[in-house]
C-alpha cells in the first residue's frame, strides 16, 4: 500500500477542506478550490469528501449555513432577507424552501416560535405544579472520565469547527472510539458574556487516556463525576437554549436542589451531519450538589 492510499493521509487531507469551509463560509464555495486544498485530483475528490463524511461538500456548507442561520433566527432580530442572503440564497422564497426542507418549518414561523413555545411557562393559574411545563429531568450519576478537549473562544453556535479539530487528531492517532461520547463543555452564560470572550470546549471521551500522548491544540481534561440533573432535548441546537432557560429559570427553582461549581455540558447522542436538525438528541448535564 502506498503513502497515497493512507487513510490517515485523506483524513488529514480532508481536515484542511473542513477548516477552510468553517473558516470561509461566506465566500462563494468554490469546489476547484477546495480540491487544491485537499491536494486531491479534481476528478476523484469529491467522491473521496463523501466516503469519508457521508454528505457532499456543498452539502456540508449548505448544513453549517442554514445552522447559523437558525440561530440568528430565534436569537437575533435580522431581516429574514438578510439572513437568506447570508446562507447563500438569492431570494427569501428559496430560502424558505432550504430551510422548511430541514427544520420542519418557515424561516419566519421558526422565528417566531421555533421551539419556544414547548419551554415557555405556563400561566399562574395553571394547575400543573408550579405553574410550568413539565419535561423529564433526570438526577444521574456518573465517575469522573478523560476527555480530549480542544478550546473554543466565541460564538458557541461555531463551536463545530474544534470538534472537527479533535475529532481529526483522535483519528489519526487511532484513538477515536465509535462508542466514545461526544460533549462539549461551557463556561459562561451567553446571556451575559460578550460573544468574543465566550469559552467552550469541544470534547471526545478517550478510553485509555493513559496512553495517548496530548499536544496542541488539544489536552486532556477530566471531567469531574458527581450528582447531575439530566435534561433531554429533541430539535435544532439554535433551540438549546429555550431550554437552558427553563432548566435554570423553572426547573432549577422548583427543584430544591442546588447547581455545583463545576461547569455545564452537553452529550450529543446523534450526528447533525446524517441526522435532521429536528431530530438531534441533546442532553444537558447540569452538576448539583447532593441532595441533602
Amino acid at each position: 500500500m502506498t503513502d497515497t492510499t493512507h487513510p490517515r493521509l485523506y483524513e488529514t487531507r480532508l481536515s484542511r477542506v473542513i477548516d477552510y469551509i468553517h473558516d470561509h463560509l461566506d465566500d462563494a464555495l468554490d469546489l476547484n478550490r477546495l480540491a487544491e486544498i485537499a491536494c486531491l485530483s479534481p476528478y476523484h475528490w469529491h467522491r473521496i469528501y463523501h466516503a469519508f463524511y457521508g454528505e457532499t461538500a456543498a452539502a456540508t456548507v449548505r448544513r453549517l449555513r442554514l445552522h447559523r442561520a437558525a440561530n440568528e433566527l430565534v436569537r437575533g432580530s435580522t431581516p429574514i432577507d438578510a439572513v437568506a442572503q447570508r446562507a447563500g440564497y438569492s431570494s427569501v422564497q428559496a430560502f424558505s424552501r432550504a430551510f422548511q426542507a430541514s427544520y420542519r418549518m418557515p424561516p419566519a414561523q421558526f422565528r417566531n416560535e421555533g421551539g419556544a413555545a414547548q419551554w415557555r411557562p405556563l400561566p399562574s393559574d395553571s394547575t400543573q405544579p408550579g405553574g410550568y411545563a413539565m419535561h423529564p429531568v433526570d438526577i444521574r450519576t456518573h465517575e469522573a472520565f478523560t476527555v480530549a478537549a480542544v478550546d473554543h473562544r466565541g460564538p458557541y453556535m461555531n463551536i463545530g469547527q474544534a470538534f472537527e479539530t479533535v475529532a481529526h487528531w483522535l483519528a489519526t492517532r487511532n484513538q477515536l472510539a465509535p462508542d466514545a461520547r461526544w460533549l462539549g463543555i461551557y463556561f459562561d452564560d451567553p446571556d451575559a458574556t460578550p460573544e468574543s470572550d465566550l469559552h467552550s470546549q469541544a470534547c471526545v471521551e478517550i478510553a485509555r487516556p493513559d496512553e495517548v500522548e496530548f499536544s496542541a491544540p488539544v489536552a486532556r481534561v477530566d471531567v469531574a463525576g458527581g450528582e447531575f440533573a439530566v435534561l433531554t432535548h429533541v430539535g435544532p441546537y439554535a433551540q438549546l437554549c429555550f431550554a437552558y432557560q427553563w432548566l435554570y429559570g423553572e426547573w432549577l427553582p422548583h427543584s430544591g436542589r442546588e447547581t455545583a461549581d463545576a461547569p455545564v455540558h452537553e452529550v450529543y447522542l446523534n450526528n447533525p451531519r446524517d441526522t435532521p436538525p429536528t431530530e438531534l438528541v441533546t442532553e444537558i448535564w447540569l452538576p448539583v450538589k447532593p441532595d441533602a
